[in-house]
């Protein structure tokens, strides 16, 4: 603001006593001081209000002015409360520095000043900040990226003073402030993403103000418009505090960023909410940007996983691998080991599909989880189809005197990273399952990595809770022994198991065999599998229920699951 508004405001009770060609002088602040030498407190462009109390005498004046003149303050103010009327001597000063000098009206409080000051220079810096956002939102949506997160969040910390930081769901690190040091803990950014998806489900309006260790934090939404990416995402229309979109919330829920303020907006004005819902939708654009340039990799992934699954050489597949690997391994200079990750996001009711939110979340959490910043998940490609996501997870190659067994990703590390914030995001009609292959280093062993990775998505998706995970050692019993099992064992096993229920299927046409089969492949979901067999759910019941009499096993048990799965896979 400028001195000349001051000036004009009655409420402030200021007299101008010199410097009236000064008055369009900026005020960037406003101190109170009665020292003889403030200096080491000043920034240059304060309006500095005293009462005087440094001067002893009238030689006083002309060092005070000269102090206040070097470290370019922008005016000073003199109260008349307690020394009566502003003596000659300071005024000739003033004069003679050309430093605008006011009388302040004993009736008129210093605390009256500040308050205006501070209030008329926050609300300026928030236009300041809200026209940069503006500019900065033109150029993105027509030009090259604008440097990411960290810019805005460097615009919010030195024009507003705000520490904030970029989530993913997940509660990864993507971007904080640069003076918001020392950086979140990763407990209190999981804290966060779980607070911020809970609220999400719940149908709150943002922002959403939570309070973790004591701190006070308020979550505000980044909803991404899903261009250029193919996956779920909710309309830009829609605002960050406006109504949600007429799409289901379970469609983005999971692969949505926030953004985490540390204030309390409860009692901000709509000017400065309005200001977070353009950095928000700024932030936006930035992930949009960086999900475009996820599509080759992506592309790459669906071409190799179409390879492995139709049954492709594995020249071929050797083919199509090194041509992904220094796209996703830049100056790697040798061929890198791969891991395979399936995940499936699947809600109750079956009506949406949830492959290409597993697709985000995959992106997301197959990276170290005390990473920070977006660049990380660009070394991973993600296929998606119907409600399964497939990752090719790329491992530098393990030197000769290692035999890699202990490289790579494992389940228990990334169920320990995200069960907690996004269960809050599953609620009670939602699950992620997920399993992981050990590391291959061949395209040989490609299509035996992927089944490895389902079966332990499948041993997962038996166990309770909404966040389930499960490794290739866990499979080492069973699926991975398969080959070594005699003959005879076999068919002794799958005869024990099945051939009651194919006696009955070809006395009484009931389709058991089929509906076991179904029943696992949903991974125990009464309502997916009746759906899948266009049932009503109590004649699947009397299915399920005739399966377990005539094998005398319960199909809610993991061990009698497992046997059914080894006994089919086995026929």
């Amino acid at each position: 603001m400028r001195l000349r508004a001051l000036l004009d405001t009655d409420a402030l009770g200021l007299r101008l006593l010199g410097g009236e060609d000064e008055l369009d002088r900026t005020v960037r602040g406003v101190m109170t001081t009665d020292l003889r030498d403030p200096s080491r407190y000043l920034s240059g462009g304060e309006l500095v209000l005293t009462g005087l109390a440094w001067r002893r005498d009238a030689s006083d004046s002309e060092p005070f002015v000269r102090i206040l003149s070097s470290a370019g303050v922008t005016a000073l103010a003199a109260g008349e409360a307690e020394l009566g009327p502003i003596p000659e001597d300071l005024v000739a000063a003033c004069a003679r520095h050309r430093l605008p000098l006011f009388a302040v009206n004993e009736s008129v409080a210093f605390a009256t000043i500040t308050e205006h000051v501070v209030r008329q220079v926050s609300g300026e810096r928030a236009g300041d900040l809200a026209a940069v956002v503006d500019r900065h939102r033109r150029m993105m949506t027509s030009g090259p990226a604008g440097g990411g997160p960290d810019v805005v969040l460097d615009l919010l910390g030195s024009d507003l003073d705000l520490r904030a930081w970029v989530l993913s769901p997940a509660g990864r690190l993507i971007a904080g402030s640069p003076d918001a040091e020392p950086g979140l803990p990763s407990v209190v950014c999981a804290a966060l993403a779980g607070e911020h998806l809970a609220a999400v489900r719940t149908g709150r309006r943002g922002p959403y103000r939570v309070a973790v260790g004591g701190t006070t934090y308020s979550l505000f939404p980044i909803r991404s418009s899903g261009r250029g990416t193919g996956t779920a995402g909710a309309a830009g229309a829609a605002g960050t505090t406006g109504a949600p979109g007429s799409r289901d919330v379970r469609e983005t829920v999971l692969s949505d960023w926030l953004l985490a303020v540390e204030a309390d907006a409860g009692d901000w004005p709509a000017e400065r909410l309005d200001l977070l819902e353009g950095v928000t939708q700024l932030i936006s654009v930035e992930r949009d940007r960086r999900d475009a340039a996820r599509t080759v990799r992506r592309r790459l992934a669906q071409e190799v996983l179409e390879l492995v699954q139709t049954g492709a050489a594995p020249g071929e597949i050797a083919a199509r691998l090194r041509v992904a690997a220094p796209v996703l391994l830049p100056g790697l200079g040798a061929a890198p080991h791969w891991q395979v990750v399936v995940a499936r996001v699947e809600w109750d009711g079956g009506e949406i599909e949830g492959g290409a939110v597993a697709q985000a979340l995959l992106e997301e959490i197959l990276v170290d989880p005390l990473s920070s910043g977006p660049e990380p998940s660009d070394r991973i490609a993600v296929a998606h189809t119907g409600d399964e996501a497939i990752a090719l997870v790329p491992l530098p190659a393990v030197s000769s005197e290692h035999d890699g067994s202990e490289a790579g990703l494992h389940a228990d590390t990334l169920l320990a990273a995200v069960r907690d914030p996004l269960s809050a995001g599953l609620d009670d009609d939602g699950r992620l399952t997920l399993g992981v292959s050990a590391s291959v280093h061949s395209a040989e062993g490609l299509r035996g990595a992927l089944e490895e990775a389902r079966h332990a998505r499948r041993v997962a998706a038996a166990r309770a809770g909404r966040v389930c995970a499960a490794g290739h050692q866990e499979l080492a019993s069973h699926v991975l022994l398969l080959p070594f099992v005699p003959d005879d064992v076999r068919r002794a096993f799958t005869a024990r198991l099945l051939d009651p229920l194919r006696d009955y299927d070809r006395r009484h046409r009931a389709e058991l065999i089929p509906t076991l089969e179904a029943f696992l492949d949903c991974d125990g979901s009464w309502t997916r599998c009746a759906a899948r067999l266009h049932l009503h759910v109590n004649t699947l019941r009397y299915r399920v229920g005739r399966i377990e009499q005539l094998t005398s096993r319960d199909l809610s048990r993991l061990e009698d699951k497992l046997d059914f799965f080894l006994a089919l896979r086995m026929s």
